[in-house]
């Protein structure tokens, strides 16, 4: 689940004489820091050759690089030996990227010890839904008798397997492993639910692999919104591409944070987009520019939608509206640390037919995992 192919550029001239590159060596995770000081400078953008949408003025924000060691005499090419941009190749590795946990951060389901005959009104308190809650009990009940099981720990261990063999699926990966680099995620969801944090989390989880990241602050009629994301993209060591001003164009945003991803020779590119509802054709003309705008240079290889756990069945609705428009490929829950019901987790992919890719469960830097539906399901039966 953890391991992705990267592309790793080298000249097809050197080539010959280098060594095949080593699998990246999964680094630890890094404990929150406070925010050092940001370099701001302008980034002149770039005259795309045939965009349509107008470009913003642009600003790159990032944390202050380490130095870089000083590479060996005999690799480094002389400047009259360097092959052009256009005819250099990208080259695949594996690269592990660090892990997360998510089981601490689940609430059970049970305050006390397992009752069978009550389990249908407790998975309908926690989100599950009517239909739902009756299928899960009733199947429960049948492979209890059929097992002879009837002790607390017998019932919880079944309970828990049902549940990881109903959340299962073989489509919960990010999609980083086809394509050309950079690979871009657009994220997608109503203002609060958690977005900019949710992408700030996933940069740094990618920069601790290695990976090259640049932010792009579409969301640009919410002054908060890039200045959290700055904020965000300071701590995790991206590069920030951000309106300058007000209201700016979020296609144009979303164009400049590609462009820049592909000349700095970026990883990943993560957009951030508004979150606004009130008209669903707004909505839809507004992510349809931003799609425009990127797929003039490259693919987009995900649209997350990120939901907020607490809000119980009401996320139901913020999702399917969102699902309706903005071509989604997965769904990141958030606050699943809080008061949150999870039933509503298992609610969401199960109506949707979307893969639960991340959760969020706490505010800090690393409070942030790949869905486990074995994490999960035993965070939501543990005696607590």
């Amino acid at each position: 689940m953890f391991k992705f192919l990267k592309r790793l550029r080298t000249s097809k001239q050197e080539s010959t004489t280098q060594a095949e590159p080593e699998l990246v060596a999964e680094p630890p995770v890094v404990a929150e820091q406070a925010p050092s000081t940001v370099i701001e400078s302008p980034v002149k953008p770039v005259e795309p050759a045939e965009v349509a949408v107008p470009e913003p003025e642009v600003h790159v924000e990032a944390a202050e690089p380490e130095p870089e060691p000083e590479p060996e005499p005999e690799a480094k090419a002389p400047e009259s030996a360097r092959v052009p941009v256009a005819e250099v190749e990208a080259e695949l590795v594996a690269v592990e990227l660090p892990k997360r946990s998510l089981g601490t951060g689940i609430r059970s389901l049970f305050s006390e010890n397992f009752d069978v005959d009550d389990l249908e009104d407790i998975l309908i308190l926690a989100d599950f839904g009517v239909e739902t809650s009756e299928e899960i009990t009733n199947q429960l009940k049948s492979v209890a008798q059929k097992q002879g099981a009837t002790s607390d720990a017998e019932l919880r261990l079944l309970l828990k397997d049902l549940l990881v063999e109903r959340l299962s699926r073989n489509d919960s990966s990010l999609n980083l492993d086809d394509g050309k680099l950079p690979y871009v995620i657009l994220v997608v969801g109503v203002n609060g639910a958690g977005k900019t944090t949710t992408i700030g989390k996933l940069a740094r989880w990618l920069k601790d692999g290695d990976w090259e990241v640049v932010l792009g602050a579409a969301d640009t009629f919410r002054a908060a919104a890039v200045e959290q994301l700055a904020t965000w993209a300071e701590r995790a060591g991206a590069r920030l591409v951000k309106p300058a001003k007000e209201g700016a164009d979020p296609a144009a945003v979303a164009y400049q944070t590609v462009e820049l991803a592909i000349q700095a020779e970026a990883d990943i590119a993560i957009i951030d987009t508004a979150g606004r509802l009130q008209n669903k054709k707004d909505l839809m003309d507004e992510l349809g520019k931003i799609r425009r705008a990127v797929e003039k240079q490259t693919k987009i290889s995900e649209v997350l939608l990120v939901i907020d756990a607490t809000n119980g069945q009401n996320a139901m609705s913020q999702a399917k509206a969102f699902a309706e428009v903005a071509e989604v490929t997965g769904i990141v829950m958030t606050k699943l640390d809080g008061t949150a019901k999870g039933g509503i987790l298992y609610a969401l992919q199960k109506e949707l037919d979307l893969p639960i890719k991340l959760v969020g469960v706490g505010e800090q830097v690393n409070d942030f995992a790949f869905f486990s539906p074995e994490e999960f399901a035993k965070g939501l039966v543990a005696r607590k």
